[in-house]
Order: structure tokens, then C-alpha cells, then sequence
């Protein structure tokens, strides 16, 4: 049964050769990157390769820029724990390859292999892991054959497995079983995200709860000082209300601008910070923000500007890998992909730099932590784009409310935390050669 679903895998695969290059094709020509095609097929420059294979190298993957930020506690660990040891990052995305080139931790960045077994094997025996670690649930069956043919231990780390997804891997559970097997261990966030994966096939003496990476983000809310120089930085006067709204989707945009629009009819001084989801978008968003009255500066212009921003204008973002810096400068945060329905972002990152928070109703794949959140009083869902004006509004111009919002946040993150421990305790097991068994109090 397994040899026949290999075959069909790989069928479908060949199948899919020419949409596969011609989709990346397309978006790195509309998009301005480069296509990379060597590096996804296999083929990493010997001159980078060799400055990691064989050195004790620690590969991790992390397909997009959520999954490249949730594992930079993990990264920074690994260093300090192994600084002998070399760390290659993947990613399948642009963006999350951006991102992780801004990192220090990573001694190469390279771009994930497609899933033909040419490719993976070559990559594999270019970079020469001694570990191998998968960033949430980001499986790929060949390359996790590759991996475990060549006797190279692979780990799951902050695995989860969302209620919208779980229907899916339920009905191809034949499919994700064997590939599952492979892995020497999963380091799931939850009992229930430990529950469900074995439920799929994972077996249960390898699946461990190690709770959510993205719990150990520092906590670092800026002195008045160092706010001060931040926003200096990027031209905005100390004296403005600063709203940020990060990681916008289509559709909520509008709700955001009208918002802030409200604010500045009120009299108030108000620069909107505006970060995209997709920085692509920045062009319509730009519309949008013209048409309601607001004066534009792209981020990736900024620096031209003479000038520092004036109340009612906007800073259009439109690089990524600045959102924490931008969410540490403000006075109220929305935090987007929430007033529509795509399941939200991660509310922990503005509560951990002490900005109250605004997010809405949409928030289906991070459930535990808008939980958390709320039970904190950390901050406030909005039912639609009504209800963020008027919060908009009112927390303006209630500065106890807004400081208590933020404290309270600083709060919840000062008692979350240990997860970046608990995978490196399964990390030296693997790389010492241990049982999972000996790791106290994680199964």
C-alpha cells in the first residue's frame, strides 16, 4: 500500500512539472524576485554549501515569514547551546526568505527544494544535516523519506494542527500516516494538537507538548527614550497618536483608514502606519488611503523624505521584516486578517512590546492564544468595522484604559514562556543519541 501511494505521489508530481514552473515563474516576474529555480531544484552554490555541510549542521525549515519568526527563539537557543554547529534555514515564500536573510542566527539561507525526489536528494546531500528540524506542520513527503533514508534524525517543532485543516488530514490520514512515521519525534503546542496528530497516524510515544514557540518572544517594551529614537528613525514626531495596523488583509483596510479618519476629524494629531500582509498590495492600499484624504510615503521611500510625517498622513509599508519595530513605536495596535475571514495573526507580538491591542472577530487559527488574550484583558475584539471606529475613538482618549491594555499584555507574556526549553530539551536527546523517554514531563 505505501509503495503504491509513493508512486501515485510521485505521478502527480511529474504531472504537475510544467504549472509548478511556471506558477513560480510567474509570481517571481510579477512580484521582481528572482525565480531561484537551481536552489529549488537542488542545486545550492558549492561556494555557500561548503562553508555548512558536514560541520554539524542543524537544518530547519520554515516555510513563510509566520513560521521564520515563531522559530527565531528556537534559532537564537541553538546557537548559544551549539555554537560549533552550523544553521542552515529554509523557507518556500519570497517574503519568509527576506526575512530570514535579516537574521544573525542562520549561516545560510537557502530556498526549500521542490518535492521531486532529484532535488531533495541532492539538497540533502549538498547541506548534510545532522538534524533536521520542520517548522510547524509544513510535511513534505519526500523529502522526509530523503531524510529518513539517509539516517538524518528529523523533529516537528510547534506543531499544530488547526480546527479548518484537521477535517483534511482526518480524510487523508492514509496518506499522512506514513509520512508522519518518519519524523523521530513532534513537538506539538498543545494536549489537543498532540491528540489530533496522533489521531492522523503520528505515533504516540514520538509525539511530545512543548506549547507554542511564539510564547517566548521577548518581552520589550521600549523606554520613553528609546521610543523617541525609533520613531525618529522613521520621521514621526514624538507628539503624534501613532496607530499601527499590521498584517492587513483585503477587505479590512478600508475599515482601519475609516477608522483613523474618524480619530483625525476629532481634531486629533493621528499618523496611520499601515503594514500589508502582502507587501504586493501595496499599490491598492495606496488608492485607498489617497481617496480618503491621507498623504502617502511608501516605506521604501522614506528616506528620500526631508521632512518628518505630519498628522494625517500615512506610511504605507511595503517591505516586510519591520512590523515589531513599527508595533513598538505605537500608541494602539490593530492587528489584522481579522475583521475578515483568514484566520488572524499573531496577537502575542504587540502584547509582548506593552501597545493595547484591537483585533476582530476572525481569529479561528489562533483560538488558544485570543483566549489567552482576552481572559488577560490584554486586548479588545471588535465585532466589525463599526465597533473598531468607535474603540478607535474612545480608547484615544482614555490613556488609563490604553495603559492598562498594555501593561496587562506585559503581563500575560511574563507568565507564558518555556516553550524554547522544552524543544531543546528534545533537541539534545537527538542530538546525544537519547530516548524520548528520558525527557521528564513533556509526553
Amino acid at each position: 500500500m505505501l509503495r503504491i501511494i509513493n508512486i501515485v505521489y510521485s505521478l502527480v508530481l511529474l504531472l504537475a512539472f510544467p504549472g509548478v514552473v511556471c506558477y513560480h515563474l510567474y509570481r517571481s516576474v510579477s512580484r521582481g524576485r528572482r525565480a531561484a529555480f537551481a536552489e529549488r531544484f537542488g542545486f545550492i552554490p558549492e561556494s555557500e554549501a561548503a562553508n555548512v555541510a558536514g560541520q554539524g549542521t542543524i537544518w530547519v525549515h520554515a516555510v513563510s515569514v509566520g513560521e521564520t519568526l515563531a522559530s527565531r527563539p528556537l534559532l537564537t537557543a541553538l546557537k548559544k547551546r551549539y555554537p560549533d554547529k552550523k544553521l542552515v534555514i529554509s523557507t518556500v515564500t519570497e517574503t519568509g526568505r527576506e526575512v530570514a536573510q535579516k537574521l544573525r542566527e542562520p549561516d545560510l539561507c537557502i530556498y526549500f527544494p521542490f518535492d521531486y525526489r532529484f532535488a531533495v536528494r541532492r539538497a540533502v546531500r549538498t547541506i548534510k544535516p545532522e538534524l533536521v528540524i520542520v517548522v510547524e506542520t509544513e510535511i513534505w513527503p519526500t523529502f522526509m523519506d530523503e531524510v529518513r533514508r539517509q539516517g538524518i534524525p528529523s523533529l516537528l517543532v510547534n506543531g499544530r494542527i488547526s480546527d479548518r485543516s484537521l477535517g483534511r488530514y482526518l480524510k487523508l490520514s492514509w496518506f499522512f500516516r506514513p509520512v508522519l512515521e518518519k519524523f523521530t519525534a513532534l513537538c506539538m503546542q498543545s494536549a489537543e494538537d498532540r491528540r489530533r496528530i496522533i489521531t492522523i497516524g503520528a505515533p504516540a510515544e514520538r509525539v511530545i507538548v512543548a506549547n507554542n514557540l511564539k510564547y517566548d518572544l521577548m518581552v520589550a517594551p521600549l523606554s520613553a527614550a528609546e521610543k523617541g529614537s525609533l520613531r525618529e528613525r522613521y520621521l514621526i514626531p514624538a507628539d503624534t497618536f501613532v496607530v499601527v495596523a499590521g498584517s492587513t488583509h483585503q477587505g479590512e483596510d478600508e475599515s482601519v483608514i475609516a477608522a483613523c479618519r474618524a480619530l483625525l476629524d476629532t481634531g486629533a494629531k493621528v499618523i496611520l502606519v499601515l503594514v500589508p500582509r502582502h507587501p504586493e498590495r501595496s499599490g491598492e492600499v495606496a488608492e485607498l488611503l489617497r481617496n480618503s484624504g491621507f498623504a502617502v510615503t511608501l516605506r521604501s521611500r522614506l528616506e528620500e523624505r526631508q521632512t518628518p510625517l505630519a498628522s494625517g498622513e500615512a506610511l504605507l509599508v511595503d517591505r516586510v521584516g519591520e512590523l515589531m519595530s513599527f508595533y513598538s513605536l505605537a500608541d494602539l495596535i490593530f492587528v489584522g486578517g481579522s475583521l475578515v475571514p483568514t484566520g488572524g495573526h499573531n496577537l502575542l507580538e504587540p502584547a509582548s512590546v506593552g501597545i493595547p491591542l484591537l483585533f476582530g472577530p476572525h481569529m479561528t487559527n489562533f483560538r488558544e492564544i485570543t483566549a489567552l488574550v482576552l481572559e488577560a484583558e490584554a486586548g479588545v475584539q471588535v465585532a466589525d468595522g463599526g465597533e473598531l471606529l468607535t474603540l478607535f475613538v474612545a480608547l484615544f482618549t482614555d490613556d488609563v484604559r490604553r495603559s492598562r491594555l498594555g501593561d496587562n499584555g506585559l503581563e500575560l507574556m511574563a507568565r507564558l514562556g518555556g516553550s524554547t526549553d522544552r524543544h531543546m530539551a528534545v533537541i539534545e536527546k537527538l542530538v546525544k543519541g537519547g530516548a524520548l523517554s528520558e525527557v521528564e514531563g513533556l509526553m
